[in-house]
């Protein structure tokens, strides 16, 4: 037996031939790619939707179109994603407005009320409009349904607390706070529309029916007639709101 015969071959195998891995095993059954070509293949799917992204995207449908265009699928498009990838983050639609209500409440900067119970009526309740009449869509939501962000409360706490302290009763103070919050909403929905209509260069048909009204029938409307819509677009929340106050604080109102 020669030296060369004599050496033993390894197992499973010629000399000469190239050990097999796993590595040139995954690329002949891949087409012959690298491992990782395939996995920079893997990763170059979309990335999933934060729910930050989808809560900025909503608030910019809402701001610019209104509720009514909010949906899932319209949310979809402008994120660049299928409905069922927000489904990872909200329920619905009424999930998604409870969320961004949150969201922007959490955000509000909430004023330093003063002692005396009637000038803190005012801060806040003027307070409350303020940051409503920044998201008119709030307002829609708010007397729509039961959705609210949670530390919107602020507002009605305090507000009843100061009826309280400036003696009405508990009772009295939440119709107190009720009254308030029916004259804010309703002026922002109101003198919002007012505020469009005005804007609009088109004559509207209360603006045609104002400008020809009877003086012998409506002596004062038919004065007031051409400076119609510019009235009803003029901001007097603040005289609107003192004048109730008062009137809610006024002895006989249901102190105690």
């Amino acid at each position: 037996m020669s030296p060369s015969s004599s050496r033993r071959e390894p197992s499973g195998g010629r000399t000469d031939a190239p050990r097999r891995t796993r590595s040139s095993t995954r690329a002949r059954t891949t087409g012959n790619q690298p491992s990782g070509e395939r996995k920079e293949r893997r990763t170059g799917r979309p990335a999933r939707i934060s729910r930050a992204e989808i809560v900025a995207a909503a608030h910019a449908v809402l701001d610019a179109e209104g509720v009514e265009k909010l949906t899932m699928r319209r949310l979809a498009t402008e994120l660049g994603c299928t409905p069922m990838a927000l489904y990872h983050h909200v329920r619905d639609k009424e999930d998604l407005l409870r969320v961004l209500l949150n969201d922007y409440a959490d955000q509000v900067a909430w004023p330093d009320l003063p002692d005396d119970p009637r000038q803190r009526i005012l801060v806040a309740a003027t307070a409350m409009h303020d940051v409503l009449a920044a998201r008119p869509w709030i307002v829609e939501v708010l007397t729509e349904g039961d959705l609210f962000g949670l530390s919107a409360l602020w507002f009605s706490e305090n507000i009843i607390d100061a009826a309280v302290a400036a003696g009405l009763t508990l009772d009295r103070a939440a119709h107190a706070y009720r009254a308030i919050w029916h004259y804010t909403a309703g002026e922002i929905l109101i003198r919002g529309n007012a505020v469009r209509r005005a804007a609009d260069e088109r004559p509207t048909y209360r603006d045609q029916v104002f400008a020809d009204l009877d003086p012998e029938t409506l002596p004062r409307l038919a004065e007031l007639g051409p400076r119609w819509a510019a009235l009803s677009a003029a901001d007097t929340y603040a005289d609107g709101l003192r004048a109730l106050v008062d009137g809610l604080l006024a002895p006989g109102s249901g102190r105690r």
